[in-house]
């Protein structure tokens, strides 16, 4: 809102195009009521009627029908009045919003069918006296033909029969209203063919196509097309959400998600859309969306989930069958009042219709991120990734204990399963322990509960938890009188306490000294230990050669591999001794990593070849899926992608046995990724890293799976498929701990960055701008990233840029270099500095060549910076680049002079081609170019005939017959003009 009343005609037009530049919504609508206000103080109709029209827009487009026609019934007084102050403008605008009107009252079914037919009649008349054609007129009754529900065709007919004129809807308006005839008329194939150019992108407007696709989504499934359903939907919803001028188009967004088995994204974005329960006025738009909420909310409940929350009117929590109900009493008394206006049946009808259909598809992908109702089932179990037996899990509850204690010795996947189950029946109230001696005091059992609980937050990199619930085991343990599984639960307690993130500086240095700390520790810990079985001195071994694993791990210092593999191979010789299959397994799967992280690949290869004979052969079966994972990894390092690719699609075909987290399997999908970049196959590699996120997600890993899901959203705008790009990074954003800044606030704002990126790559300009210059203002907090910032101000300002706003571009640039001068990013802000110069002179030509100038000086300024840093671009020369840019923006701004100094310069700069394809490409736009200025421009053309016939010459000699293509082009131009 204006911070203060306009006080003068000037200000009140300025503060017009500033609330023309707002969404549709509340802030807007208020404004411009404010603006009428003003407007009214002084002695200028013209400035009172624009801010008419500017409120009217904002009522019509702000699904507030019924006060457009009050704003409009003074617009015709004052045309009335003084037809001399509308000028070819204002008139054109006055009679066009005879139509809104007409489509306000219709959505009202409060007004008498008499009085629309009345206004029909008016605006007909209106037309008829101004000499305007009727076409518009028909068109509005056939609107209400339709919507009353009798007499289309002939309605129909008259309309669509007749010639266009400068008063109709817009085409791509039009060709909707004709699809939809014939969709109602129940020809799918002929609505389709006939929504063709909209659907296709050749026409569009304010509304369309959004509001085309959105009806079009169902006749494409029942026609086949599914692939385009899917992309439309995608395309189409982000169109239309949180509007509520289109909330009819989000209620059919939502019904087809529900017929496609997609009813949890129907969730998601009925949450995303909660607002249009009480934001949308218009009564007709309304019937709309609550049907299309209704029909996923019917579906929900008939698939047994009517017990999940599901968004709502505000005021109270919602599940899907009370949501269900008090929408369908509403919709219902809608239906009803509109038909009652009528004297039809009509809505009622329709919405039965859409009520009674049955789903058209099973389950239809929409999204990178597909998901079940199951999956949005508040404490949902965690779901294994592929069919496999459950495990055996006893019910008698002392087999059940020594059940898991016994599977947990070995390691074993399983023990997940039992522990679990012990959980839940221990916490129960109704819990008796049983008086048995070989289950021990429950104090015991609690002790277990607590140690497998601190082991699960340990994977999960929680280790100050972990550290904690250990401690809290081993007080347990003591008081149950069990010392040696006492000093193990310490022993972890020791390692895990030494990862905890230090604070304040220190860094790795700090986290090595931790762990050499630990490791002492351990090692007094197991001499000073009471009497140990074997499998538990195996564990104290294990953890011994652990923490100084994670020390080389850390460090990387060579110093540190030998005493790693010392402890491996003290761990070696005793559960080789004691037939421990899963430590020798595990000591030797910390040898072969050892070797890696010393850099010797081929012998940790060599290593996990032995470990994988011997699995094979002895087993255990569950330490194959990771210890192929590794193999893959290291042929990876190897650069051996195809066999990386065998061992890992074999670990993930043997992990499908197992519970996902306990082999490792959202590694593999993560890793068969990567080698699937290096083999060329990156939809497959799409696929591996949405599988890998959506398990790390469902097993609490949630940095993990956001970083992997950014990873994919970031791929697929790489692969060109930007819908899918920012429906998934939408999805995300909307996560619970997002909203609540409970997740690592960078990872976020990367999600947000790739999503600017994603909506300026699909032409969204103004959405791109807006988050970019957010997180700009963000970034700007960011003292430790400073380049970070750097990067963001200067996309910022491009975007302002490519919008026509130098003035903020100018303020972004500034933030961009001063955040540069703490940490340099040369290229990029060159790069960056050099396109805002050629924006600014190709939109405003000479008068804006002092802008583009300085942002070159700034550009040139950054090269001088380079050079002395002694920074190597990656391509060509900063100088160059500059050079080259002067003489386009020159060029752009009329200079041709100078512009063919400065190409002339870049020319000497990049020197003779050679036989690489890049630089001569570079050389040839560059002659092209010049060319055009000398030989065009300048209306030289002798010369610059002569600089292209040698540049061809040149470039033909050298083998890059594509490179002189412009260049003959060119050539052939200024002939035939000589």
């Amino acid at each position: 809102m204006p911070t203060a009343a306009p006080q003068t005609t000037d200000e009140l037009y300025r503060a017009l195009q500033e609330n023309d530049r707002r969404p549709y919504g509340r802030t807007r609508t208020v404004t411009a009521e404010e603006l009428v206000d003003a407007a009214e103080q002084f002695a200028d109709p013209v400035a009172l009627i624009h801010a008419l029209l500017e409120l009217q827009e904002a009522y019509t487009y702000g699904s507030e029908p019924r006060k457009s026609p009050v704003v409009f019934a003074r617009l015709l007084t004052l045309f009335d009045e003084r037809p001399d102050v509308f000028d070819e403008r204002l008139r054109h605008m006055l009679f066009w919003r005879f139509k809104w009107v007409a489509n306000a009252l219709r959505a009202l079914p409060e007004i008498p069918l008499a009085s629309l037919r009345q206004w029909l009649t008016e605006m007909r008349d209106r037309y008829e006296k101004a000499g305007l054609g009727l076409q518009p007129y028909y068109g509005q009754a056939y609107l209400l033909a339709a919507h009353v529900g009798e007499d289309t065709t002939l309605a129909y007919e008259l309309w669509a029969g007749r010639t266009r004129t400068r008063l109709s809807d817009c085409e791509a308006c039009e060709i909707c209203e004709r699809a939809l005839y014939h969709l109602a008329a129940g020809d799918d194939e002929r609505a389709l063919r006939v929504w063709e150019p909209v659907l296709a992108g050749k026409e569009s407007c304010q509304e369309e196509p959004a509001r085309s696709v959105s009806h079009a989504l169902l006749p494409l499934l029942r026609t086949g097309r599914t692939d385009r359903a899917r992309e439309l939907h995608l395309a189409g919803y982000r169109g239309c959400r949180r509007n509520p001028s289109m909330s009819g188009e989000v209620g059919r967004h939502l019904e087809f998600c529900a017929l496609t088995g997609n009813e949890a994204r129907g969730l998601e974005l009925l949450a995303e859309n909660r607002s249009l329960f009480d934001e949308v006025h218009s009564p007709l738009d309304l019937l709309g969306f609550l049907t299309g909420v209704e029909v996923l909310l019917q579906r929900v409940e008939s698939l047994g989930h009517g017990d999940l929350p599901a968004a709502g009117y505000a005021g109270r929590t919602w599940t899907v069958a009370g949501l269900r109900a008090e929408v369908r009493g509403r919709a219902d008394d809608l239906a009803a009042r509109f038909d009652a206006r009528n004297g039809t049946t009509a809505h009622t009808d329709r919405r039965r219709a859409r009520l009674d259909q049955a789903p058209l598809l099973d389950a239809l992908e929409l999204t990178l991120r597909p998901r079940t109702l199951d999956d949005v089932t508040p404490a949902a179990p965690v779901a294994a990734p592929a069919a496999r037996t459950a495990p055996d899990v006893p019910e008698p509850l002392p087999e059940l204990v020594l059940r898991a204690r016994a599977l947990d010795e070995q390691g074993h996947p399983d023990a997940q399963a039992c522990w679990a189950r012990l959980r839940s029946l221990v916490t129960a109230r109704d819990y008796t322990h049983p008086d048995d001696p070989a289950v021990g005091p429950l104090v015991r059992l609690r002790a277990d509960l607590l140690a497998e609980e601190a082991g699960r937050a340990g994977e999960q990199d929680d280790f100050a938890v972990a550290a904690g619930l250990y401690e809290e085991a081993a007080g347990l343990y003591d008081d149950a009188g069990e010392a040696a599984h006492a000093v193990l639960a310490r022993a972890c307690a020791l390692v895990a306490a030494a990862e905890v993130p230090a604070q304040g500086t220190g860094g790795p240095e700090a986290k090595a000294a931790a762990l050499t700390a630990a490791h002492a520790s351990l090692v007094r810990l197991h001499e000073e230990a009471p009497d140990l079985t074997p499998y538990q001195e195996a564990r104290l071994l294990r953890l011994r050669a652990t923490a100084l694993g994670l020390r080389l791990q850390t460090s990387g210092s060579e110093e540190h591999v030998a005493p790693v593999l010392a402890e491996v191979d003290l761990l070696h010789a005793f559960a080789t001794r004691h037939d421990i299959g899963g430590q020798i397994s595990g000591a030797r799967l910390l040898r072969a990593s050892t070797y890696a992280l010393s850099g010797d690949l081929p012998a940790a290869v060599t290593e996990v070849d032995a470990l994988l004979d011997r699995l094979q052969a002895h087993g255990p079966a569950w330490h194959l899926p990771r210890t192929l994972g590794l193999r893959g990894r290291l042929h990876l390092g190897l650069q051996d992608a195809q066999a990386a690719y065998a061992d890992l699609t074999e670990g993930l075909r043997l992990a499908a046995g197992w519970p996902a987290d306990a082999v490792g399997t959202a590694r593999l999908h993560g890793d068969l990724a990567e080698t699937c970049m290096h083999l060329g196959r990156p939809e497959e590699a799409l696929r591996h890293l949405t599988r890998c996120a959506e398990l790390d997600l469902r097993h609490g890993n949630r940095t993990d799976a956001f970083c992997a899901y950014g990873n994919a959203a970031q791929l697929s705008l790489d692969l060109g498929r930007v819908e899918d790009c920012i429906a998934l990074l939408d999805s995300l954003l909307a996560e619970p701990d997002v909203a609540a800044a409970e997740l690592d606030d960078r990872l976020v704002a990367q999600l947000r960055l790739t999503r600017a990126r994603a909506l300026h790559a699909g032409e969204d300009l103004k959405a791109a701008t807006v988050e970019f210059a957010a997180l700009a203002a963000e970034s700007a907090g960011w003292d430790d990233d400073p380049g970070s910032h750097a990067m963001i101000a200067a996309e910022t300002a491009v975007l302002l840029g490519e919008s026509g706003e130098f003035g903020r571009a100018r303020e972004a640039a500034d933030q961009a270099l001063a955040a540069h001068a703490r940490a340099p990013r040369y290229e990029q802000l060159s790069g960056c500095l050099r396109e805002l110069a050629r924006l600014q002179a190709q939109q405003q030509g000479p008068a804006g060549l002092p802008g583009a100038l300085a942002f070159l000086a700034d550009a040139g300024r950054v090269a001088d910076e380079a050079h002395e840093a002694g920074y190597q671009t990656r391509g060509r020369s900063l100088e160059t680049a500059l050079a080259y840019e002067h003489g386009r923006v020159n060029a752009y701004a009329g200079a041709y002079e100078d512009a063919l100094a400065a190409l002339e310069k870049a020319l000497a700069l990049l020197g003779e081609p050679g036989p690489e394809g890049g630089r001569a490409e570079e050389w040839a736009e560059c002659v092209r170019l010049a060319g055009a200025v000398e030989g065009i421009y300048l209306e030289r053309p002798v010369p610059a005939l002569a600089r292209l016939d040698a540049a061809v010459a040149r470039l033909t000699a050298l083998g890059h017959p594509e490179e002189t293509e412009p260049l003959t082009s060119l050539a052939a131009r200024l002939r035939d003009e000589d």
